[in-house]
């Protein structure tokens, strides 16, 4: 069957013209064609295989080309890509590949279509459609990929078990893709990545948190994390996470399952954010919990200081997955750290607490209650009524407090040069400590954010510490 209105844009004219004067056979392969079917939007990168050479085919449609786009080349995969509009276009010739154990980068031979097809990852990846003139928009589907694309199903072409064993970078992708798409891994398959889950780590961190990403950005993260963790993925990756699994109960007492609230928590954020850093926060708010955990006759279960040991695991974590030790690793220290600040307050909303709070916060305040609210995961609809309102209560103090104190990302409106002339002094620690007194000061309410109440407090605190004013 002919689909040509998928391929009805300009450059699908231009790439079978160049095909036809270079007498090689293309074909558009992957994601595009499976976005197709799915009616997902847009591509902006598209996947073209040449039965020949895919570099050749790259700068011949860069010829025909009217503004003659600029060809990358990259001689070591034999690929090449050109940007058209705003749509990225890669051009590979079709190829067999071989693994070695040790490696996921394949010995590569120039092959035909169908090697080509057989060397993808799932039958819905494996969809190609041809650019040639003799049957352009001929779809070639050998594995039945519109079948399992129709049952929601991921499956691979060949066997799973070598599939997954050459490739573990394809066990992430199983998973990412079931999350994304809401798709169902094919049993046989599941079973090959519980079989071969050891094998991820010849898989470097970067390609790892690269999935990662894109299943925290999937509209059910959970569905991601939970197929990690059945088919053993998990532990490799997110250890601390797993942690957290299980229920213990002492003389009649139980805490909840953090693991799976962590999931419900994450899948909640994600109805509120796309922000991806934010929603690490939430996968990772709970993480202290399982190195703080306690239990005392007189109060049961309790997880003190579990959001500041929490804080410092982010750190660790960050670093051992290799990600950016930058200010997004910052945010996620800051957003855990702060996770309960919001709750606690939420019982007793007082001018404050909030201030601290705000002043804490900064700018990402209004991420830090999002966070809070997405913390709620009862099943008791009154208390969930509850909590959520006041949590509304808390939001309205804030804009309150911030309209009135102005004490996000505030300085004490005294300077450490004005305290040093008021007492002739020159740099001391007497100078940070009247600096600390006068926020502690506004924090607390006691003095207003303003310059005036902030010097004659400046004065008195600085005479207790048996300082003498300078004479003017």
């Amino acid at each position: 069957m002919k689909y040509t209105e998928a391929i009805s844009s300009e450059i699908f004219s231009v790439i079978s013209k160049a095909s036809k004067e270079l007498s090689v056979d293309s074909y558009v392969i992957g994601g595009f064609v499976r976005d197709f079917f799915l009616k997902r939007g847009t591509a902006k990168d598209i996947d073209v295989v040449a039965v020949g050479s895919g570099i050749d085919l790259a700068l011949q449609v860069s010829k025909l080309l009217p503004n003659k786009p600029k060809v990358q080349v990259f001689k070591t995969y034999g690929t090449a890509m050109l940007r058209f509009k705003d749509v990225e276009i890669e051009f590979v010739g079709a190829r067999k590949e071989s693994y070695s154990e040790e490696s996921r980068n394949p010995e590569v031979t120039t092959g035909t279509l169908k090697d080509d097809q057989n060397r993808r990852d799932f039958t819905i990846n494996a969809l190609a459609l041809s650019l040639n003139e003799n049957n352009f928009g001929e779809l070639l589907d050998p594995f039945n990929g519109i079948l399992d694309l129709e049952n929601k199903i991921i499956r691979t072409p060949l066997d799973p078990d070598i599939t997954y064993s050459d490739d573990p970078l394809r066990m992430m992708r199983a998973i990412r893709f079931a999350t994304q798409l809401n798709f169902e891994i094919e049993e046989e398959s599941l079973s090959a990545i519980g079989k071969n889950s050891d094998r991820l780590k010849i898989i470097t961190r970067e390609r790892i948190v690269d999935e990662m990403n894109k299943i925290l950005s999937s509209p059910k993260p959970s569905i991601g994390f939970l197929l990690l963790e059945k088919t053993k993925l998990l532990p490799q990756i997110l250890p601390e996470i797993v942690d957290l699994k299980g229920v213990e109960e002492v003389e009649g007492q139980m805490h909840k399952d953090n693991f799976y609230h962590t999931f419900e928590v994450v899948d909640n954020i994600a109805k509120h954010t796309d922000d991806v850093w934010l929603r690490w926060a939430a996968l990772l708010h709970d993480i202290g919990k399982a190195p703080t955990k306690r239990f005392s006759k007189k109060v049961g279960w309790t997880f003190h200081s579990h959001e500041f040991v929490g804080s410092k695991m982010v750190y660790k974590i960050f670093k051992r997955l290799k990600m950016p030790l930058n200010n997004k690793m910052k945010f996620v220290q800051k957003m855990v750290l702060l996770s309960s600040r919001p709750i606690v307050l939420a019982s007793d909303v007082n001018d404050s607490a909030v201030r601290r709070l705000v002043f804490d916060a900064g700018d990402d305040i209004n991420a830090l209650m999002t966070l809070c609210e997405a913390d709620i995961t009862t099943k008791n609809p009154r208390k969930f009524k509850r909590y959520h309102k006041n949590f509304e209560l808390v939001r309205t103090k804030i804009k309150e407090v911030e309209e009135r104190d102005r004490v996000r990302n505030f300085q004490p409106p005294v300077t450490g040069e004005e305290i040093m002339d008021a007492f002739n002094l020159k740099p001391c620690r007497e100078i940070g400590q009247i600096k600390e007194a006068i926020k502690e000061a506004i924090l607390d309410g006691k003095i207003p954010n303003e310059h005036k109440a902030s010097y004659d407090f400046m004065i008195e605190k600085g005479v207790s510490l048996g300082l003498e004013k300078a004479s003017n």
